[in-house]
């Protein structure tokens, strides 16, 4: 529960991707190894090839923050095996002050649960039941915490019969000779030595003398030696059954680590059981869950970077504590519970903040880093040509290129020199796709940065048909697509929505859905601005 996640936003680009890294790092070098950098999106082509180029894994992904059973406080409880005694099983039940413990199989899988009521239970029904059958030797010792006598015995390693003690008053009782039986004898010589000519099945001597000659009996008798009195070998003998005879193996309601809260509650709600199982992913035992264990679950922890809209993040925001912000966008709709940090700076990438931090810091990011750093600057700026650029993207660039040794120029190029072109019109469209909600307008805005936009254009008639599908399914008011093209310095736009909304915000007729927008690089900062004065 210590972990904290570190993300971008939704169909990540190369920005939020490198960001969530670049903090991850940095704290990991002040000693924070807490951290962990995730996404909540597929790795697009461009910032695939930034990792690679660099050595880098992309961060594992998840796909929401709703809570789990892994973030609870739930108990674990010894997860005793099938075998072990109802007397430990008991012992160990009590020690804990517990209600019911899991019974598991010798892999740590489960195989039922043991409750101090199925304790109860069976310990009445031998009040009128005397019988026991195939009690194994291991745990009849273990539990009289006595030995065996006749050390030599493998007729069985279970012993089995009707439960008797040997009274004075029931010497001459035929049924004390009978095989059928276990008998509990005193300091009573003549009767172990009756018994042991019959072939009683099992004969256990409470504090009694011991011949040597017994140690040689070979009639098929179990003789057990114990220091304990008869009368508690009466009680205790019983116990020495093991748990999987008495527990409840059938029909358990049990849940996962990665089950969620919400579908737990609403089994706790159709069962009445005081404790529940808790599997791992290989369904090995790791706990147990109460109902209290869900009055104030631990909620995840999370760092947002380059991005701090709830319809951007990660589903089940509503359910995380979000613990810092670092942006470079419009402060939009986000509310915590609490003051949190946030750091948001009118720069043209989230990278640039954090090369400032590692700078703040005193700490010198490796070469691998410095230049997935740069070449994030150099994404999110569109080579320094975007509008948002600032001299500080420029500046700290140059300076992330500096430590990793690279070329700012050919780091560019390579980043803009494919643009999917093996992909389906619906996966270029949702790489860098992003929703927005502006005076209750609802738009979706994808964009497509490359270095030749002649081939992407060549298909507006696919994309035109899938924004369509996306705006009716969905229920936008608008949806658009910006193709940027690097050496035209502009962007090819394609919509779907009300024509004169279009013209009016961008001063430009349009024709069959499209137009060109030339000086157009940014969608933050020449695109959503013009909706929110129209709308406004």
């Amino acid at each position: 529960m210590n972990e904290i996640y570190v993300t971008g936003h939704r169909n990540p680009d190369t920005d939020a991707i490198v960001a969530a890294m670049a903090y991850a790092n940095l704290r990991h070098a002040l000693g924070d190894r807490e951290y962990t950098a995730v996404r909540i999106g597929a790795v697009n082509d461009e910032t695939q090839r930034l990792l690679e180029r660099f050595h880098f894994e992309a961060p594992p992904l998840i796909h929401n923050m709703n809570t789990q059973v892994r973030d609870l406080d739930y108990d674990r409880p010894p997860a005793l095996t099938a075998s072990v005694t109802i007397d430990f099983a008991w012992r160990t039940i009590n020690e804990g002050r517990l209600d019911s413990i899991p019974i598991v199989k010798e892999d740590g899988t489960l195989h039922g649960m043991l409750s101090t009521g199925d304790i109860a239970d069976y310990n009445m029904r031998t009040i009128n039941d005397h019988r026991i059958d195939a009690l194994p030797l291991f745990n009849l010792v273990s539990v009289l915490e006595g030995k065996l006598v006749n050390e030599f015995y493998v007729e069985t390693d279970t012993v089995s019969g009707e439960v008797q003690l040997a009274l004075p008053q029931n010497f001459d009782d035929p049924a004390l000779s009978s095989p059928d039986r276990i008998l509990i004898c005193g300091n009573q010589p003549e009767e172990i030595e009756r018994a042991i000519r019959s072939g009683v099945h099992c004969v256990i001597l409470c504090r009694a003398d011991l011949k040597p000659e017994w140690a040689e009996c070979d009639t098929g008798t179990c003789i057990v030696s114990t220091p304990m009195s008869a009368r508690n070998v009466s009680r205790l003998l019983y116990q020495a059954l093991p748990v999987a005879r008495i527990c409840h193996d059938t029909d358990i309601v049990s849940f996962h680590l990665t089950d969620y809260l919400d579908d737990v509650r609403e089994t706790l709600l159709k069962s009445r059981y005081r404790s529940y199982p808790i599997l791992d992913e290989s369904d090995r035992v790791v706990g147990s869950l109460a109902r209290f264990h869900l009055l104030r679950p631990n909620r995840k922890r999370l760092v947002l970077v380059d991005h701090n809209e709830a319809a951007q993040s990660v589903p089940g925001l509503e359910q995380a504590e979000i613990l810092e912000i670092i942006d470079h966008h419009r402060l939009a709709d986000i509310q915590t519970a609490q003051p949190i940090r946030v750091r948001n700076e009118p720069v043209g990438s989230t990278n640039t903040i954090l090369a400032s931090m590692y700078q703040e810091n005193g700490v010198v990011p490796s070469p691998s880093m410095a230049g997935l750093m740069a070449g994030a600057i150099l994404s999110d700026t569109v080579l320094f040509k975007s509008p948002t650029c600032t001299k500080r993207d420029i500046a700290m660039a140059e300076r992330l290129a500096r430590v990793a040794q690279v070329s700012l120029e050919e780091l560019g190029k390579s980043l803009f020199s494919s643009a999917g072109d093996d992909k389906s019109a619906r996966e270029i469209f949702k790489t860098d796709y992003k929703e927005f909600h502006i005076s209750g307008q609802n738009i979706a805005v994808s964009q497509i940065t490359c270095g030749d936009s002649s081939q992407l254009l060549a298909r507006s008639d696919e994309f035109l048909a899938e924004m369509r599908t996306v705006y009716e399914e969905e229920s936008f008011d608008m949806v658009l697509l910006m193709i940027t093209d690097v050496l035209l310095e502009g962007t090819h736009l394609l919509y779907i929505g009300d024509d004169d909304v279009i013209q009016q915000a961008f001063s430009s007729t349009p024709q069959d859905n499209r137009l060109f927008l030339p000086g157009v690089m940014s969608r933050k900062k020449q695109i959503i601005p013009m909706l929110t004065a129209l709308w406004g």
